[in-house]
C-alpha cells in the first residue's frame, strides 16, 4: 500500500538556483529521489508559492502549465529553461468543491514552483495545481487553510509550499556584491542564524502559538522578513501536516549570508522521510567496497 505523502516546505531562494543548484538544488534532487523510492509517484502536486498571490485563495485549474519567468536582470539562459507540466482540471474542481474555493482555468508556474519542481520531479510529468497565496492573511489563518488540506497526502497529492525561511532583498543585494553568483563565500549573519535556529527549535517543540506570532517573538524577525510572503507558505504546508506532529527541518543552509534555504517536512510521515534521507546519505557516503557490518 502506498504511504501517505508528507507535506513539504522548501526554500527556493534566488531564481539562479535553476542554473546553479548549489547545496540546496542537490538536496532537492536527493529529496525527489527519496520520495520516489519510498512513497512513489504523486498523483498531483498542490503547490503554494510566495509568488502566485491573490486577494483570496483560489486554485489554478488549467489543463497545462508553463514556466513563468517572473523576474528580471538575470542571464538569458535562465529564461531559456522550460518546465511545462500538466494540470488536472478534474482534481482541481473536486478540491475546489471540498475546500469551498474558486477554481479558475488559468495556468502558469511561477519561479518559486518550477525551480523547485525541476529538481524534485525533473520529468515534469506529474500534474500541478497551484493554490494562490493571500499575502495579507495571518500565519494562523494560513494554518487553518492548510488544515483543510489534511488527508491529501493519503490521496496521493503532495502538498508543497515554496518560499524562503529568511528573505530580505536589501540584505541580499548587499551581500551579493561580495559573494559569488551562487552565494558562496559569504559568512552567515548572526541574525539569520538566530532566526533559523529559533524557527527550528519552536517547530521541534510544536510551539504553534509562538510560530504563529513569529513577528513578535522570533529574534530579528522583521530584519529577516521585512514582508512575510516568503515564509507564509510554510504555514499552509504545516497545517496540511496537522498540529499533532512536529515540523521537522530536513535541510538547512544559507546563501549570500542571509538567504535561508531550510526545508521542512510535516505530518505523520515527516519522521520517516527524515530517516530515509539520512539513510540514503549514509549509503552514499559508504565506499562501494566497504565490508558489510557483522550481524
Amino acid at each position: 500500500m502506498t504511504l501517505p505523502f508528507p507535506s513539504l516546505f522548501v526554500s527556493h531562494g534566488s531564481p539562479m538556483i535553476a542554473l546553479e543548484p548549489g547545496e540546496t538544488g542537490t538536496f532537492l534532487q536527493h529529496l525527489g529521489r527519496t520520495l520516489a523510492a519510498g512513497w512513489g509517484r504523486p498523483r498531483a502536486v498542490l503547490a503554494i508559492s510566495a509568488h502566485t498571490t491573490a486577494r483570496a485563495a483560489l486554485l489554478l485549474g488549467a489543463p497545462r502549465h508553463e514556466a513563468v519567468y517572473d523576474f528580471g536582470g538575470f542571464p538569458p539562459a535562465l529564461s531559456a529553461l522550460r518546465y511545462d507540466a500538466p494540470g488536472d482540471p478534474a482534481l482541481a474542481e473536486r478540491l475546489g468543491q471540498t475546500l469551498a474555493l474558486p477554481v479558475v482555468e488559468h495556468g502558469g508556474l511561477d519561479h518559486g514552483i518550477w525551480t523547485a519542481l525541476r529538481y524534485l520531479i525533473p520529468a515534469a510529468d506529474v500534474p500541478v495545481i497551484p493554490l494562490t497565496l493571500t499575502p495579507h492573511a495571518s500565519p494562523a489563518q494560513l494554518m487553518a487553510l492548510g488544515e483543510q488540506l489534511q488527508g491529501l497526502g493519503a490521496d496521493g497529492v503532495l502538498v508543497l509550499g515554496t518560499g524562503s525561511i529568511t528573505h530580505n532583498l536589501r540584505l541580499l543585494m548587499r551581500s551579493a556584491v561580495t559573494g559569488t553568483a551562487a552565494g558562496d563565500g559569504v559568512p552567515e549573519m548572526p541574525e539569520s542564524a538566530a532566526f533559523r535556529r529559533w524557527f527550528a527549535e519552536r517547530s521541534a517543540a510544536r510551539d504553534w502559538p509562538a510560530l504563529a506570532a513569529y513577528r513578535a517573538q522570533a529574534p530579528h524577525a522583521t530584519l529577516m522578513h521585512p514582508t512575510d510572503e516568503h515564509l507564509l507558505p510554510w504555514y499552509v504546508a504545516a497545517g496540511a501536516g496537522g498540529r499533532d506532529h512536529a515540523p521537522l527541518r530536513i535541510h538547512e543552509g544559507v546563501t549570500f549570508g542571509c538567504l535561508g534555504m531550510d526545508a521542512y517536512a510535516f505530518g505523520p510521515q515527516a519522521g520517516a522521510l527524515q530517516d530515509a534521507l539520512a539513510h540514503a546519505d549514509a549509503r552514499a557516503d559508504t565506499p562501494a567496497d566497504a565490508p558489510a557490518a557483522a550481524s
